[in-house]
């Protein structure tokens, strides 16, 4: 019995390393699809998988490597435009997955599963963000029309090894020890453990998910100010988290901004007025049981008493 080829565009990023390494244990052969393959031998060296430089955004490459594939599964997505004016959001978002679906149908692809974002809406008004993440995934469940099977997945925001929503804030934190102005702290998360994502997209590889858009979120629902005390307990700091109100936030938003690698900006100020936690989480629909953040980030974040702390947590958010 020949083995089912799946190609992954952002294969070599947070998900799609936790994902290549999950379908190559499963017997697929994975596919990754990267600028430099150099940078990530490491997934080279597990069985069924392989890196291939390409630029995803050539039409002709995306041809070249979608051939003989029975799934393509997008990854890619960017938080911040580079160019401050919205051409990198409409290129990651919008242009790739339009590419990506026209390269499918050409190559006789099945199944294409999808990564958007919760709260992604074409008519969002305010958030670069979240409106082409909302295009890109209307886009690509029009190509249900053409027989072409999707599901696009919304996850709350991921944790787990190597994640870049703790393990940013820690390294944030340790750069300001004392005092941390932090924008939005009333917003709402329901974090969702990456293992569970990918379990999501491994039991969506078949038509029982097709043109579904999937919520993914935990089972906990915390602020952001709780997060980040939360994060600051486990690195063993004593940071005083102030949380600033509008205004600020906005204000830090436009600061911060224009620095040099924008840490965070207007659109992602507009991104957190909307809560992201889930009106029908699919995990339970899929019979996965959702994954708590005590269960995981201590184990990579290294603190100490982190169970006493996540109850902590959970008082602050008033849910505990």
């Amino acid at each position: 019995m020949s083995i089912e080829t799946i190609c992954i565009l952002g294969g070599s990023g947070f998900v799609g390393q936790h994902l290549a390494n999950r379908l190559s244990s499963d017997g697929y052969r994975v596919r990754i699809l990267t600028r430099r393959p150099e940078r990530h031998r490491a997934l080279s060296i597990h069985p069924h998988i392989s890196l291939h430089g390409a630029d995803v955004h050539d039409p002709a490459q995306l041809h070249q490597h979608l051939a003989g594939a029975s799934t393509v599964i997008n990854l890619i997505g960017i938080l911040n435009d580079p160019d401050r004016k919205g051409a990198g959001f409409q290129q990651a978002h919008i242009e790739l997955p339009r590419k990506v679906v026209q390269a499918a149908l050409e190559c006789g692809v099945q199944r294409l599963l999808h990564m958007s974002a919760l709260n992604a809406s074409a008519d969002e008004t305010d958030s670069r963000y979240l409106k082409t993440k909302g295009a890109g995934e209307d886009l690509v469940h029009s190509a249900a029309a053409h027989d072409l099977i999707v599901t696009s997945l919304q996850p709350s925001v991921m944790f787990g090894d190597g994640d870049s929503f703790f393990n940013r804030f820690a390294s944030l934190l340790r750069l300001s020890p004392l005092v941390f102005p932090l924008a939005c702290p009333n917003s709402q998360f329901a974090p969702v453990y990456v293992g569970d994502v990918v379990e999501a997209i491994c039991r969506s590889l078949h038509d029982a998910t097709g043109g579904e858009r999937l919520e993914l979120c935990g089972p906990e629902v915390f602020t952001l100010q709780a997060l980040v005390e939360y994060t600051r307990d486990l690195i063993g700091l004593h940071s005083k988290i102030i949380g600033l109100g509008d205004r600020l936030s906005r204000l830090q938003a436009h600061v911060f901004g224009l620095l040099p690698g924008q840490p965070f900006t207007m659109d992602n100020y507009y991104s957190l007025q909307k809560d992201s936690i889930c009106r029908y989480n699919a995990l339970p629909t899929l019979g996965i049981s959702p994954t708590p953040v005590a269960a995981i980030v201590p184990g990579y974040l290294a603190g100490k008493n982190c169970r006493a702390r996540y109850h902590d947590m959970r008082r602050r958010s008033g849910r505990g």
